[in-house]
């Protein structure tokens, strides 16, 4: 199955950050929040991408156009211009990057990209989202129900920090990443090919009138995800990723 990766928005709530670059290639660990997507996507068996280009795209373009030479150990014979690898490739990765347009809203992104899909059921995230789902289970879950989409469900990140209090003393303070209640779009659709009928053109956001009428009609399906979850919508929240990653054991790494 492949893969769509929203990768077009402009990520205007991380500032400067976005100033220069698209959301996705910002950085968690110094590799691109996408980077870290695919690999857990690649974890599980699904290893075939596209990702749909808007703000910045030819930024992403360059990123996996040289991402071979700047991932593997290579001799450059300089007189002759030839290059010989000399390491083993890092990933086993098939890449469509998929222009769909600086203003085309994630339905219609999603729309022109399940069509590029020859109309196979897909995979479908956003490019800003981290988690430690298993996304066999997610699709098992998908093919047993029937219906024509599946949205996973998260419980969503605190905005503060925990206070565990002693009278008037602080005993404990924790940077609380869930709270364990109440249920959010956690993106890791997957969508059978009719859905692209729910997105009547470019301009509508997927999480209007499209996963409205699904959920209407009977045809959107919950995954719950009780494991890790966490989106980077601001400065804050990258703080929060790349705070993990320093661990060496970020929960969403599952892979080797």
């Amino acid at each position: 199955m492949k893969v769509i990766i929203l990768a077009g928005g402009r990520g205007s709530r991380l500032g400067e950050e976005t100033a220069n670059l698209p959301k996705p290639m910002i950085e968690i660990g110094g590799f691109p929040i996408m980077w870290h997507i695919m690999k857990i996507f690649a974890h599980w068996g699904f290893n075939e991408f596209i990702p749909t280009l808007g703000y910045k795209g030819n930024i992403i373009k360059q990123y996996f156009l040289n991402y071979f030479h700047q991932t593997n150990d290579i001799t450059v014979k300089i007189q002759s211009g030839e290059i010989e690898n000399q390491s083993n490739p890092s990933e086993d990765w098939i890449i469509h990057l998929l222009n769909t347009g600086i203003n085309t809203q994630t339905g219609g992104r999603i729309r022109r990209a399940m069509k590029f899909a020859n109309n196979e059921s897909v995979f479908a995230t956003y490019g800003d989202g981290l988690a430690d789902i298993n996304l066999k289970e997610l699709l098992r879950f998908h093919q047993n129900h029937g219906r024509l989409a599946t949205v996973t469900a998260v419980h969503p990140p605190s905005r503060f920090g925990s206070l565990d209090l002693n009278g008037d003393s602080v005993a404990s303070f924790a940077e609380k990443l869930q709270i364990k209640k109440g249920w959010i779009n956690g993106g890791f659709f997957v969508f059978n090919p009719e859905v692209k009928d729910y997105i009547a053109c470019d301009d509508i956001p997927l999480e209007g009138d499209p996963l409205i009428n699904l959920a209407k009609e009977g045809q959107l399906m919950a995954f719950r995800h009780e494991g890790f979850w966490q989106p980077m919508d601001n400065i804050r929240e990258k703080g929060v990723l790349n705070q993990l990653w320093k661990t060496g054991k970020p929960p969403w790494k599952v892979w080797k």
